[in-house]
C-alpha cells in the first residue's frame, strides 16, 4: 500500500508539474505577444513624434512663405494695372497739348485727380517708378527702343522715356522703354 501511495504522489506531482509547463510555455508566448505589442506601440509612437515635428516645420515654412505670395499676388495685379494708368498717362498728355491750344480745363483737373489717386495706389503698395533719363543706359532697368545722334557728353545716356518703368520694391516690375544717344 505504501508502494502504491508513493506511486499516487509521483503521479500528483507529474499532473501538478505538467499543467506548469504547460503554463510556462503559454506565459513565455504571452511574454513575446507583450514585447512585440510594446514594439509596436514605440513604432507608432516615434512615427507620431516625426509626423508632429514635420506638421510643426511645414507650419512654420507656409507661416514664412505667406508674405512672399501675397507679395507676388500683389505685383501681378499692379502689372495688370500699368496699361491703364499708361493710358491714362496718354490721355493726360494729350489734353495737357489741347489745353495750350485752348482745350478744356474740367476735364484736364479730372484726370489729374484720377492720376494723383493711383500715384497714391501704387505708392502705399510699394510701387514706384524709374527715372532713366539723363542716367547711363541699364540694361537691366531699361530696353532700348530707339537710339538718337549725341555729343560726347550724353554718349549711352538715357534721352527719353517711351514708356515709364516700375520698381516693386527692390525688383523690377516693369522695365522703362527708352530712347538712348550714341
Amino acid at each position: 500500500m505504501k508502494n502504491h501511495k508513493a506511486e499516487e504522489k509521483k503521479a500528483k506531482k507529474a499532473e501538478e508539474l505538467e499543467p506548469a509547463c504547460g503554463d510556462e510555455a503559454q506565459m513565455a508566448a504571452q511574454q513575446g505577444e507583450l514585447e512585440k505589442q510594446k514594439k509596436q506601440s514605440e513604432d507608432y509612437y516615434n512615427q507620431l513624434l516625426r509626423l508632429q515635428a514635420d506638421f510643426e516645420n511645414y507650419r512654420k515654412r507656409v507661416e514664412k512663405e505667406r508674405p512672399e505670395l501675397i507679395k507676388y499676388g500683389k505685383a501681378d495685379i499692379l502689372a495688370r494695372l500699368l496699361p491703364l494708368y499708361d493710358l491714362l498717362l496718354s490721355a493726360h498728355n494729350h489734353i495737357n497739348s489741347a489745353r495750350d491750344g485752348g482745350g478744356s480745363d474740367d476735364v484736364l483737373k479730372g484726370l489729374e485727380m484720377i492720376f494723383k489717386e493711383f500715384s497714391k495706389v501704387f505708392e502705399a503698395e510699394g510701387l514706384r517708378p524709374m527715372e532713366p533719363v539723363g542716367k547711363p543706359y541699364d540694361p537691366m532697368a531699361s530696353e532700348i527702343l530707339g537710339v538718337a545722334e549725341g555729343t560726347e557728353e550724353n554718349d549711352g545716356l538715357v534721352i527719353e522715356e517711351l514708356q515709364q518703368g516700375f520698381y516693386y520694391g527692390d525688383t523690377i516690375l516693369r522695365p522703362a522703354r527708352v530712347k538712348i544717344a550714341k
